[in-house]
């Protein structure tokens, strides 16, 4: 009797286990979807690898004689058990993989960070993060932050790999070269390490119009080029020598970041592809994300994460405005 009586509080004890771990996920779900509903800023978290093993499972059962195929549905699902069975918390891999579409402004930076927040606040050294990164380039500011915000993943001595499928110029190889290792598609656009500075003036359609135009500073150089006013071969020769301040510095990043370039050679503002940026060592492999990711699910627990922001109406409907682009300083 004293056996069962123990053995009864054991098994109770499994259940206020089970049930509270039940109790933990079941909030959590709840908190994700009142946010998703509600439309609140959120993080989203998706498992890789189930996703590749759901749509392998949905291709062979379209192909696959059904008894053949009720035989592989068994044997993975024998699998997946045995695999949370033997998993090991403390010392199995896991690649945080996050994805980055710039914009003018590189507005996805106030995604970016928290998405890098939520990650160093659960990675340790065994760990992964990949980044996707698809931009041509633009402010000099925003494409800083980016930057900075992938520096913090190697400061917190994490594996940074970043991907290039498409193309990452210019401050979109500002945020690249951070990384310990780059890899990109073949025809994937690399490079453009340059500044360019341009807009318009409507000087002269003003004077036209007999409209007067008036712009008080004080300080020397507080403007070089103006939008309104008339500009001066000063004004110019002041903003070429802010350009290529702004150049001189996107080198050096460039440089002590990958310190193996030969940065005179390829800090002309030319862009190159793939096979051409392994040569110029820009890229360290010819390897699309879908294959990198595919080869570390063998070995490694994958995550997409994602932060699903609250977007304001106006930046909904119309995108960076005039007044949001006019710092005309641009990594291209």
């Amino acid at each position: 009797m004293e056996y069962l009586a123990e053995f009864g509080l054991f098994l109770a004890k499994i259940l206020a286990v089970l049930i509270s771990a039940g109790l933990v996920v079941a909030a959590g779900s709840l908190v994700m979807m009142r946010a998703r509903m509600s439309g609140e800023e959120h993080l989203e978290v998706k498992h890789l690898n189930q996703k590749y093993r759901h749509m392998a499972l949905t291709l062979k059962h379209a192909i696959m004689p059904s008894k053949r195929f009720k035989k592989i549905l068994k044997a993975s699902k024998g699998e997946d058990k045995q695999k949370r069975k033997d998993y090991d918390e403390a010392s199995g891999q896991r690649v945080y993989v996050v994805h980055f579409n710039g914009d003018l402004r590189a507005s996805e930076v106030a995604s970016l960070r928290e998405e890098i927040s939520a990650i160093l606040q659960v990675a340790d050294n065994n760990d992964e993060v990949l980044v996707t990164i698809e931009s041509g380039g633009g402010t000099v500011h925003g494409y800083g932050l980016a930057a900075s915000q992938l520096r913090r993943v190697r400061d917190h001595g994490i594996q940074l790999t970043v991907a290039i499928d498409k193309v990452a110029a210019s401050g979109g190889y500002m945020m690249a070269c951070v990384a310990h290792r780059i890899i990109a598609a073949p025809f994937a656009i690399v490079g453009s390490i340059g500044v360019l500075g341009q807009l318009p003036n409507f000087h002269r359609f003003l004077k036209k119009h007999d409209i007067d135009y008036e712009q008080i500073s004080a300080g020397e150089y507080k403007r070089s080029l103006t939008l309104f006013g008339e500009n001066t071969d000063t004004d110019r020769e002041r903003f070429r020598e802010e350009l290529e301040q702004t150049h001189e510095l996107f080198k050096t990043f460039v440089k002590n970041n990958r310190p193996q370039l030969d940065i005179d050679a390829i800090a002309t503002g030319e862009h190159w592809y793939g096979t051409r940026a392994l040569e110029l060592q820009l890229v360290d492999r010819l390897q699309t994300s879908d294959d990198y990711l595919a080869e570390a699910a063998k070995t490694a627990d994958l995550y997409q994460v994602t932060y699903v922001r609250k977007k304001p109406l106006l930046e909904k409907l119309f995108g960076p405005t005039l007044s949001q682009i006019r710092d005309y300083q641009l990594l291209r």
